[in-house]
């Protein structure tokens, strides 16, 4: 019997090893600056950002601080139209 309940155990353990892993599995995130297209019109006016904007806002994140110091982004990046954005986003600003 001991045997059985062990050998029971172990497959139901298994079973939420699995799943835990697929559920951590995520997509890296690809730094393409040509994909924050959608906020064009917020970064270069007052014009508030659409959904699409925060959304590819949100995705792109992790890659800010990148953007920051490439000499052609920069300035874009370090606007005070960019901050605006992130706020009206509700993304965190980078502070690299």
């Amino acid at each position: 019997m001991k045997k059985g309940s062990c050998a029971s155990l172990l497959c139901a353990l298994a079973v939420v090893l699995v799943v835990l892993a697929e559920t951590r599995v995520t997509e890296a995130v690809t730094c393409n600056p040509s994909e924050l297209i959608a906020c064009q019109g917020s970064f270069t006016s007052s014009q508030p950002p659409a959904a699409g904007c925060c959304n590819k806002l949100r995705e792109q994140q992790p890659c800010f601080c990148g953007y920051k110091k490439n000499p052609s982004l920069g300035q874009y990046v370090n606007s005070p139209n960019a901050r605006r954005v992130a706020s009206a986003c509700g993304v965190s600003y980078p502070s690299c």
